[in-house]
């Protein structure tokens, strides 16, 4: 196991004794197989236990693991014969987004997503996965070249949020994540969104206005980072856990509150064990979606987008009467 956390350490520790015993029983010649039996099956049953009953909080963290797989991890398990595409013909390359050409079993699609560093020094490159407008501009260029040819598009969410320093600012974040929202409203393509790690705030929105919204199972989709809500609830960011408890950011939650559309299934652990597996089952999901969505003209798409985003926040009056 690697990068294991906090409350993973009791599989963590029982590993290791069945590990030394199987080394010890080699040493000296000792058959310990029946112990050793029961030990599997005592962790065995240790991680259904805890991968069953994994907490917001737990989910949290699982969603920032440092080796979750990113959009350039899951993208060639997925499409074939992708091209990234680079720059927003205005200021720069913002590695922080990344996008291009693909095809999804030999359909061409556009394929856009955050993404963050596997080291310090990609990270520190790609702004920890925090988009500049320029990031966002891109997105926006690569949205409407697929919609000019009728390619369907496919985002990947995985951001703490938009870049908040002065840079950004200065070049116009806000407006660029207006903008992207409003392109994307009126796409007359098919758009999938998936959140595959942390959706968070703006930042995760500007590419998140799809006909459909999935997510990983251990991945969070919230409009402020439980760090950002701990800070302003109980003025300490240290009580992120507690804040991810009562935010309602899981995938369960969200389906509930029909903000996303399907919980995609990760393998047991989370989606950090096995890529390719990860990667298969996005994979299913984008196949079904996109065939429901295939049979609609550019109209009804556009219709089918605002009716979803409209039914967000719906609720019911005493008096039975519905309201937003």
């Amino acid at each position: 196991m690697a990068g294991e956390l906090a409350f993973e350490q009791p599989l963590v520790e029982l590993r290791k004794k069945i590990d030394e015993l199987k080394q010890f029983g080699q040493e000296k010649g000792i058959d310990f197989s029946d112990e050793i039996s029961r030990l599997e099956e005592r962790y065995a049953q240790l991680q259904s236990e805890i991968y069953n009953n994994v907490s917001p909080a737990q989910k949290m963290h699982l969603a920032r693991h440092h080796q979750r797989p990113t959009t350039l991890d899951l993208v060639p398990h997925i499409f074939t014969d992708f091209i990234e595409l680079h720059g927003d013909r205005m200021f720069g390359d913002d590695l922080a987004i990344v996008g291009g050409l693909a095809r999804l079993n030999g359909e061409p699609v556009t394929v856009i997503g955050h993404q963050r560093g596997k080291d310090t020094k990609d990270n520190i490159a790609r702004f920890f996965g925090s988009p500049h407008p320029e990031g966002y501009r891109k997105a926006q260029r690569l949205m409407k070249q697929a919609e000019k040819f009728g390619r369907p598009i496919i985002t990947f969410i995985d951001t703490k949020g938009a870049y908040p320093g002065n840079t950004a600012e200065e070049r116009g974040q806000s407006e660029a994540i207006a903008r992207s929202m409003l392109e994307m409203a009126m796409l007359k393509v098919p758009v999938i969104c998936i959140v595959i790690g942390e959706g968070g705030s703006g930042g995760a929105i500007a590419v998140g206005l799809g006909n459909r919204v999935l997510m990983l199972e251990n991945a969070i989709y919230s409009v402020i980072s439980p760090n950002g809500a701990a800070s302003i609830l109980w003025k300490d960011a240290s009580k992120a856990d507690q804040a991810a408890e009562a935010m309602k950011i899981t995938a369960p939650d969200l389906l509930d509150f029909k903000i996303i559309e399907e919980v995609i299934e990760e393998p047991q652990g989370g989606a950090h064990r096995d890529y390719e597996a990860t990667a298969l089952a996005i994979k299913d999901a984008l196949e079904r979606h996109l065939g429901e969505l295939s049979v609609l003209d550019a109209q009804a798409l556009i219709a089918d987008r605002y009716e979803k985003f409209r039914r967000i926040g719906l609720y019911a009056s005493e008096a039975g009467l519905p309201n937003s």
